[in-house]
């Protein structure tokens, strides 16, 4: 069956998806017979994957509660999404080589490939955030020293799990939903972060890449090529870890937000000479 896949996520739901759409179905005790009841079998096809992975990354949303506003982006908070993209972005080509060593040890030759290529795009990105820190006028090693949000510990837990498990399918998973996620965002989200910067700073390069103007519209494609060559059971394996992957990143952090006045507390001693420069020109500007 090429067109059309499903995989169970509860024990009375299945995410099936065609080449249009994904829908979630809900499983009648009734009907023995029901197919969709059964582990999914026959090959995948690109379009039919896509909707699935996408499926359970759009299922997952739905079924996280929102505690709280979230707080409205300024300049600080940019810091803290600075920070999180370095703890999110600094493992990954570490972790992927060794999801390479593990899916190449086991002979399955298209996955230990894209783990190598993952391995290989990913390097030096960390760089990207520490450049963007160090633009906000802060000194940058200082500051992912001194700020490490839990949701990106959270998302790193379960990627550090997946790559160092015997079978590390779960990286595929993964780095689908951190990347497809990313698609949604353009330029002009880029643009309204940059309107909220003090001027001159030059502080999206990081989210630039990881966007959808960026590497990741092809990466994305990549992915999903790969996956739809997989077995049943390794796609059935994908789409869960995109659901579970998908469930960190929508989820509000237990602890509440951190606030603007902590988030200035932890910052103010990280300033540098480059902080103190820009934010004369600033109010230079808004005088």
């Amino acid at each position: 069956m090429v067109d059309i896949e499903w995989v169970q996520i509860a024990s009375d739901k299945v995410v099936v998806a065609t080449a249009e759409r994904a829908w979630l179905h809900q499983l009648d005790p009734a009907q023995s017979d029901n197919r969709f009841a059964q582990p999914m079998v026959g090959t995948g096809s690109v379009a039919t994957t896509q909707k699935l992975l996408d499926g359970f990354i759009a299922f997952a949303k739905t079924s996280v509660s929102s505690k709280g506003k979230v707080p409205t982006l300024n300049r600080w908070r940019w810091v803290w999404r600075l920070a999180s993209s370095y703890h999110l972005c600094h493992p990954t080509s570490r972790l992927m080589e060794q999801a390479r060593e593990r899916f190449a040890a086991s002979g399955r030759k298209s996955l230990a490939q894209w783990a190598a290529q993952k391995a290989r795009e990913e390097r030096n990105h960390d760089q990207l955030a520490l450049l963007d820190i160090e633009s906000m006028g802060y000194k940058a090693l200082a500051v992912v020293e001194a700020l490490v949000p839990p949701a990106a510990v959270a998302l790193i837990d379960y990627f550090t799990r997946s790559a160092q498990a015997t079978d590390p399918i779960n990286c595929v998973g993964y780095s689908y939903t951190i990347e497809r996620l990313a698609l949604r965002i353009g330029e002009k989200y880029i643009q309204s972060v940059e309107t909220k910067l003090p001027p001159g700073t030059q502080a999206t390069r990081c989210l630039r890449v990881h966007s959808g103007v960026g590497s990741d519209v092809e990466h994305v494609k990549e992915t999903v090529q790969m996956v739809a060559d997989l077995a049943p059971h390794e796609r059935t394996r994908v789409a869960i870890a995109c659901y579970e992957t998908a469930l960190l990143c929508f989820s509000p952090p237990n602890e509440g937000y951190i606030s603007d006045e902590e988030l200035q507390n932890v910052l103010k001693p990280l300033e540098s000479h480059t902080q103190i420069r820009v934010r004369s020109d600033f109010q230079q500007v808004t005088k």
